[in-house]
């Protein structure tokens, strides 16, 4: 190969080094669609006001998240099928995240009728989680289902599915000002690595980080 040749192969992989960059030090997307008001301001979709209960009968709310980024999963106690896989690459990040203050979990149960906040409770322990920072969350059914879709997740009762529900094995990640931010597939670990880079990213956008 001539050094012409050689010296054009090295500026093409420079170029791609530094458009990669480029790309990775962007900010994350707001997910959802976006409205602009008459005064010019774009208004996104945002997680509405909501009242839950968690795992040790204490209210869950929007006060609870504030200035908070957060993962959250619908998920049921006796579920049969991905839930297990889920949760446990919902405590892989958690796991990795254990120190970081800024970032919290949310677990909504879709069964509120057998996941009460006694087994809630129950099962945080078995997970030996700190739900000061992982909450599991019930309330009613349909407030459940409701709030799903504003996660752009799903949750409905299906008596031909396992368990008698459909539901996503999303991984969603919502920032401080309650917009959706990223999801994954959280029955694939390759799709939760990405996930986990993501958060990363909003992490040091939150912080002043990255440019927006």
């Amino acid at each position: 190969m001539s050094f012409t040749n050689i010296f054009l192969l090295l500026l093409f992989i420079l170029s791609l080094s530094l458009s990669c960059s480029k790309v990775d030090s962007a900010p994350l997307p707001i997910l959802g669609n976006k409205e602009t008001l008459e005064d010019g301001t774009i208004k996104y979709h945002t997680i509405p006001s909501f009242s839950f209960i968690d795992q040790d009968s204490l209210p869950f709310t929007e006060k609870t998240v504030e200035n908070k980024i957060y993962v959250v999963d619908f998920f049921f106690i006796s579920c049969p099928s991905i839930c297990p896989m889920v949760s446990r690459q919902m405590l892989r990040v958690y796991d990795q995240y254990l120190k970081e203050d800024k970032l919290m979990f949310v677990s909504y149960s879709i069964d509120p009728k057998r996941d009460t906040v006694e087994r809630l409770a129950k099962y945080a322990r078995n997970l030996g989680v700190n739900t000061e920072k992982w909450k599991f969350v019930t309330g009613k059914k349909e407030s459940i289902f409701d709030i799903a879709k504003d996660y752009f997740s799903i949750a409905i009762e299906n008596e031909e599915a396992p368990g008698g529900f459909d539901h996503s094995g999303r991984l969603i990640l919502v920032d401080d000002k309650n917009h959706i931010r990223s999801f994954c597939d959280g029955t694939d670990p390759l799709s939760v690595d990405g996930f986990i880079q993501d958060i990363q990213k909003l992490l040091n956008e939150t912080k002043g980080e990255v440019k927006k």
